[in-house]
């Protein structure tokens, strides 16, 4: 397998059109010279910034959540930028030997299963217990988290049996994503804060604290370059994202003496 998109990068790539805007800016001597000009500024990027994190979060939340489908891929393949994220899958002489259908049938599906359902086990629980046990009761950490932003999990329709599933919790960023995005539309300045707060503390407390010992090893048990680079955009992205909300609460929320807080508040 070929080296993936590394960390540093990612989030450059992913937000290219922000940076072709910054471009324009410069080369047309756009210079804000107001703070209220900045603060217009510096809003119409993060909004562009959440349609990115958004399309990633809803990505990257259905790959680990449910087996592939022929509109799933057709989307990966039909954008060269989101195609450019899962380099092996791309290059993969299988793609032009067998139609969608067989690579389903022969090799996704039967990655999938090896992967989400019979030699791993991807639920937090399992790697925050002393026991190893899945927590599938309402003693579940998260579950308070969920209610409390009313998030609810069909935990049969989802066919998981925990509501810790990292398919769900990456779903769980999607919403507060969303949620993020309505507040940026309405200029509600706190209500950005706390959801980038909340965003933050959820990936510091709950998905970077096991995600990453999963990813690694779906990585090398992978036997698809989908879930090879799959599981590595994943990881690469939940840890450049959390640095992301960092520096954006010490930019705009005045968090930069109290990051450390953020995730306890």
């Amino acid at each position: 397998m070929s080296p993936g998109i590394s960390l540093g990068t990612l989030h450059s790539i992913i937000f290219q059109i922000t940076i072709l805007l910054t471009h324009i800016y410069l080369e047309s001597a756009i210079v804000p010279n107001n703070l209220h000009e900045r603060t217009v500024n510096n809003m119409d990027i993060m909004k562009k910034e959440i349609e990115n994190r958004i399309a990633i979060y809803a990505l990257i939340s259905r790959l680990m959540l449910v087996e592939v489908d022929e509109a799933f891929l057709e989307n990966i393949e039909k954008d060269e930028t989101l195609l450019s994220f899962f380099p092996n899958y791309r290059d993969w002489d299988k793609r032009k030997e067998f139609s969608r259908t067989e690579l389903m049938e022969q090799y996704y599906n039967v990655d999938f299963t090896n992967l989400f359902l019979m030699h791993l086990v991807p639920y937090e629980s399992f790697y925050t217990r002393d026991d190893q046990m899945i927590e599938s009761g309402g003693d579940n950490p998260v579950l308070e988290l969920y209610n409390e932003l009313d998030f609810r999990v069909e935990l049969d329709k989802a066919r998981v049996v925990s509501a810790d599933h990292i398919g769900v919790e990456l779903e769980f960023m999607y919403m507060l994503c969303t949620a993020l995005q309505k507040a940026l539309d309405a200029d509600d300045k706190d209500g950005i804060c706390e959801l980038m707060q909340v965003q933050r503390a959820f990936l510091k407390e709950h998905l970077l604290e096991w995600t990453p010992l999963f990813l690694i090893n779906a990585k090398r048990e992978s036997r698809t370059p989908l879930y090879h680079d799959g599981a590595e955009l994943t990881l690469e992205f939940l840890l450049s994202d959390f640095e992301y909300l960092t520096e954006k609460l010490a930019q705009h929320c005045n968090t930069e003496s109290d990051q450390a807080e953020v995730s306890e508040n």
